[in-house]
């Protein structure tokens, strides 16, 4: 994790869900005067490598134990270490150092860690397994995922095998490997405990697709890869729960998962989202009761972004967004993975209620503006 005080729920993902904002949070909303979202900000990122070819999936086969997968994984371990300015009780700026961890994935200096790791850092210095030392030439971050790629001037370097996060399953044996505590590269061995995870964060979100592992996880393995036991990168570590009375719930992301994030920002620099552009919460007992809504699920939209997608398809605030191209909705969540399952230019069939009537709109779905 990058700071090394945590509170007793660490998700440290930065999470801002697009279509715009919030899905399921507690409070209810106010369709007259929900405030718009800030305006979008022309990007100003460049690739990092236009040119880069993705790694294939590796074969390796089983080793016989977890010394085996430390000897074949660690070379690939870096830890990163942070400077972020920030401030006292009397605003006074000071320097704070912060520590995570990354993997490479290409051997010409490609490193890959999370976004909150290198968030608002002045300066970020990478460190080998080999004991060198490198600046952060370019760094990309995608904060929806709370993925990050940071490029050094290297060569010749060991990148991981990545593996295949949909052949885990539940029971199996898992490493984490990172910079623990800011004290150097170490591993923590477990297994996997649960599969396709959704967590909350403390923003009131949801992330989905993590794989929940009881190997031990603590202050600067995030952005360190969870490995199988062929010794290929099957998770991104990113969270944990450090409660009192809960031990071994830790958090990765699913390569899989990870993988298209990864390579959008290695090939574009940044990444690339249909956009439907509608604030939404999910339907619960209280609007229910003060909207009067005739459904008890779906998507329920509290602002529309002005000659968006949405706006041009004749939806309003109000409205309670049941099914997206047949693919029922039930809550917030559900249509926003179903928009980033679809193509951005893609023409998609919307249901939804208005009051007591049930109606069928199309909108042509465009490039999510960036945050």
């Amino acid at each position: 994790m990058k700071r090394i005080n945590i509170k007793y729920l660490v998700v440290s993902l930065a999470l801002i869900l697009s279509l715009t904002l919030g899905a399921g949070c507690s409070q209810v909303p106010d369709v007259e005067i929900s405030p718009p979202p800030t305006p979008p900000v022309t990007p100003t990122t460049t690739p990092i490598n236009p040119n880069w070819i993705p790694p294939v999936e590796s074969q390796a086969q089983l080793l016989p134990d977890f010394i085996a997968v430390v000897v074949r994984v660690k070379p690939s371990v870096v830890a990163i270490n942070t400077e972020v300015i920030t401030y006292d009780i009397f605003n006074r700026p000071f320097t704070q150092p912060g520590a995570g961890s990354g993997w490479i994935i290409d051997e010409d200096g490609l490193i890959v860690t999370n976004a909150h790791v290198v968030e608002g850092a002045k300066s970020i210095t990478v460190t080998l397994a080999d004991g060198r030392t490198f600046p952060a030439e370019t760094v990309r971050t995608d904060p929806l995922t709370d993925l990050a790629i940071i490029k050094i001037n290297a060569n010749n370097l060991p990148a991981a095998n990545i593996g295949d996060s949909s052949q885990l399953r539940v029971g199996e044996l898992v490493a984490a490997i990172g910079n623990s505590l800011g004290l150097g590269i170490s591993m923590k061995g477990g297994w996997v405990s649960r599969l396709r995870v959704s967590i909350p964060t403390s923003l009131g979100q949801t992330l989905d697709d993590f794989i929940e592992t009881d190997a031990a996880i603590n202050p600067g393995n995030s952005g360190g890869p969870l490995v199988n036991m062929a010794g290929e990168i099957v998770g991104i570590t990113s969270a944990k729960i450090a409660a009192i009375g809960v031990e071994g719930m830790g958090y990765a992301i699913s390569i899989n998962i990870a993988m298209p994030i990864i390579e959008q920002l290695i090939l574009y620099g940044v990444v690339i989202r249909p956009y439907l552009g509608v604030t939404l919460f999910d339907v619960n007992p209280t609007l229910i009761f003060r909207y009067d809504l005739a459904v008890d699920k779906g998507a329920f939209i509290t602002y529309l972004a002005p000659d968006s997608p949405a706006d041009e398809a004749g939806l309003e605030p109000g409205d309670v967004i049941v099914n997206l191209n047949s693919e029922q909705i039930t809550t917030a969540q559900e249509l926003i993975l179903a928009i980033h399952s679809c193509q951005i230019g893609q023409r998609v069939k919307i249901t939804f209620w208005r009051g007591e009537t049930k109606n069928t709109t199309y909108a042509t779905l465009a490039q999510r503006p960036p945050s």
